[in-house]
C-alpha cells in the first residue's frame, strides 16, 4: 500500500472523527480511478457510509469505470461541503471560501453478495429518499442490474475553513494579502 503525502496546510486539518462525520452526511462524492494506460478518471456518485466503508453503485454494464476498477483497486474518494465565499481584503483576489472537504484513500472491491446489495439499497434510500413517497419499502427487484462496490479506507484526511464572523470580514477588518495597487503618485504607470 502506498502512503499518501502529509497535508501541507496543517492549520486547516480536521480531526478524523469530524472528517468521518462530514463523509457520512455528504451528498455526493467523487470517485477517482486510474486506467491501464495511467489516465485518471473521476466521476460523481451517490454513496453511503456503511460498516466503516464507503459503498456506491453504478450500472452492471461494463464501461470505463469498471475497466479501471478491474485494473487497479487503489482509489481516491472525495466529498466537499461548500459554505460561503467571503472577502477578507481590498482586492478581488483577497477572497476566501468557507468549506469542509474530505479525501479518502483506499481500495475498492465489487460486492456480489445479494444481502449486502439489499442492505446498501436500503441505506441509500434512507439517505436520499423522501419519507412521503408512498411506495413499497425495501423492495429492490433489479439488484442484478447494478454493481455495488465498497471502498476499504486506508487513510482519510479532512480540511476546513470556517466562515469568519462579519466583524472579521472586509471591510470591517482588512486582512489584505496582496501588494498595494499601482498609483500614479509612486510613478507606477502600468506601461
Amino acid at each position: 500500500m502506498s502512503i499518501s503525502p502529509d497535508m501541507r496546510r496543517k492549520d486547516l486539518v480536521m480531526p478524523e472523527q469530524r472528517a468521518l462525520d462530514t463523509l457520512e452526511r455528504g451528498f455526493r462524492g467523487w470517485l477517482a480511478t486510474a486506467g491501464a494506460d495511467g489516465s485518471p478518471y473521476c466521476i460523481p456518485l451517490l454513496y453511503v457510509l456503511m460498516d466503516g466503508q464507503v459503498y456506491l453503485h453504478y450500472t452492471i454494464a461494463r464501461g470505463h469505470l469498471r475497466a479501471n476498477i478491474d485494473h487497479e483497486s487503489k482509489v481516491c474518494f472525495g466529498v466537499d461541503e461548500p459554505d460561503e465565499v467571503f472577502a477578507y481584503g481590498r482586492f478581488e483576489c483577497d477572497t476566501g471560501l468557507a468549506y469542509r472537504s474530505v479525501v479518502l484513500f483506499g481500495e475498492i472491491r465489487v460486492i456480489s453478495d445479494t444481502g449486502t446489495k439489499q442492505k446498501f439499497c436500503q441505506r441509500l434510500m434512507a439517505k436520499y429518499g423522501k419519507q412521503d413517497w408512498n411506495r413499497p419499502k425495501d423492495f429492490f427487484p433489479r439488484l442484478d442490474q447494478i454493481t455495488v462496490c465498497a471502498i476499504t479506507r486506508h487513510r482519510i484526511t479532512g480540511k476546513e475553513t470556517s466562515l469568519p464572523e462579519i466583524s472579521r470580514q472586509w471591510p470591517a477588518m482588512d486582512r489584505t494579502k496582496s501588494p498595494p495597487a499601482p498609483t500614479p503618485e509612486r510613478g507606477d504607470t502600468g506601461t
